[in-house]
């Protein structure tokens, strides 16, 4: 009898004792985390923002994309609506111009990376020796038979 009232008095301390040590670390934890997400917040900048147009009809695409600046750096971000048609080799293109036509010549265009994704939000570095200036748009570009599906200004 002893020993249940013992065995009962440690797990009944325990429960105790360990509920008051590990309840101040939650407060703690979410506190820090609600300041880390209100800090990044903070260091994200909207530097534009446009809606895709398709080009190719048979390639439908949709969603925004922004240009933020993170933490220095700046980034093509795409949005949860992004939706494109699957294709062979699609590339996120950088152009000259203000629309992107259905098919491109090399000089006025950057390729900055192979799509990720044909749906969802993704983001994609732009190189800081990237002089957005030289740029108006940014395109979703099959390089296998240099086809514009979209565009959106930036």
């Amino acid at each position: 009898m002893k020993l249940r009232r013992f065995a009962a008095f440690g797990l009944s301390s325990s429960l105790l004792f360990g509920s008051a040590l590990f309840l101040p670390l939650f407060p703690s934890q979410a506190t820090a985390n609600q300041i880390e997400a209100q800090l990044i917040a903070q260091e994200v900048s909207v530097l534009s923002s446009s809606n895709f147009i398709t080009v190719e009809q048979d390639h439908q695409t949709t969603g925004q994309v922004r240009v933020i600046r993170l933490n220095g750096k700046r980034y093509l971000d795409f949005d949860s609506e992004f939706t494109t048609a699957q294709g062979p080799d699609v590339q996120i293109i950088l152009y000259r111009g203000k629309t992107v036509p259905l098919n491109v010549s090399e000089e006025n265009y950057i390729t900055l990376a192979k799509l990720k994704s044909f749906n969802g939000s993704q983001r994609y570095e732009i190189p800081n020796n990237l002089d957005l200036d030289d740029v108006q748009s940014v395109g979703i570009w099959c390089r296998k038979f240099n086809v514009t599906f979209a565009y959106a200004s930036l």
